[in-house]
């Protein structure tokens, strides 16, 4: 970055580091201790499709892609889209295996950069829920494009509402794990993803 842009106000765009998704079972365990969230096993990549003829061409080649993996024994993953017209690669493993479950999140986007779909690419996710009730969920979300996490607590049964609350809780608790998305306007809501 030069004198230019700083006078500017320009700043470098940080580039994806998906190695940082591998904090994400330490941050599990802390966020276990601290405040009562335990894994549910399903974790997810979201990108944005295009449109008509071209979104199920990219589709096909994603489906070739990962399929093509699968059976060199890689990834197995379900297709979904929200109502907002994303689609989210799904995975799962068991409740308690995070470390699996991140290095398929980490595969799947890899792949999908690899492959060219770079660009699409928006978030990845991994899910939990309150140990004690099992029903208020929490995501933390990998924002492909900014290389950092935030957390994501809708409010079950309460329509898009989120509690802001839990989430400024965790930002503090995982503050030493994982690398915070420091601009509160990027925690964007990520309303119908997989697992919450």
């Amino acid at each position: 970055m030069g004198i230019l842009d700083t006078i500017l106000g320009r700043s470098k765009q940080v580039r994806p580091n998906l190695e940082q998704l591998f904090a994400l079972p330490s941050a599990a365990i802390t966020l276990q201790a601290g405040a009562g969230f335990t894994p549910t096993g399903v974790g997810s990549v979201c990108f944005a499709g295009v449109e008509g003829g071209a979104f199920a061409q990219l589709e096909r080649d994603v489906r070739q892609l990962l399929d093509a993996d699968t059976e060199r024994g890689g990834i197995p993953v379900e297709f979904q889209q929200d109502t907002y017209g994303y689609t989210w690669l799904v995975a799962r493993q068991p409740a308690d295996d995070t470390a699996s479950l991140v290095n398929d999140v980490h595969a799947v986007n890899t792949l999908l950069e690899e492959a060219g779909f770079g660009p699409h690419l928006l978030c990845s996710l991994v899910t939990f829920h309150d140990a004690e009730t099992g029903r208020r969920p929490l995501g933390l979300v990998y924002l492909y494009k900014r290389g950092s996490f935030y957390p994501f607590a809708p409010l079950p049964e309460a329509g898009e509402k989120r509690d802001s609350q839990l989430e400024l809780q965790v930002r503090g608790l995982l503050a030493d794990d994982l690398r915070i998305e420091q601009d509160l306007s990027r925690w964007f809501p990520v309303w119908g993803a997989p697992g919450l």
